[in-house]
């Protein structure tokens, strides 16, 4: 699996992908922090992955109508 580089990355952009994450984790009830989260469950973080995958792919679906 690769590992995110966020050095390469805009810092707006990393600002605005934690923000995404956040909601994400919100609305599946997840407690995030801000930094390190080592202590979720697989189960936890797959839900946080899977949420933001959910609101892309319907806001891709949305945009393209």
């Amino acid at each position: 699996m690769a590992k995110s580089n966020s050095k390469s990355m805009v810092p707006e952009a990393r600002e605005a992908l934690d923000r995404f994450k956040m909601e994400a984790a919100s609305e599946v009830g997840v407690n995030l922090k801000q930094g390190y989260n080592g202590h979720l469950t697989s189960r936890e973080a797959g839900s946080v992955g899977g949420q933001m995958v959910k609101k892309m792919i319907e806001s891709y679906e949305k945009n393209m109508k």
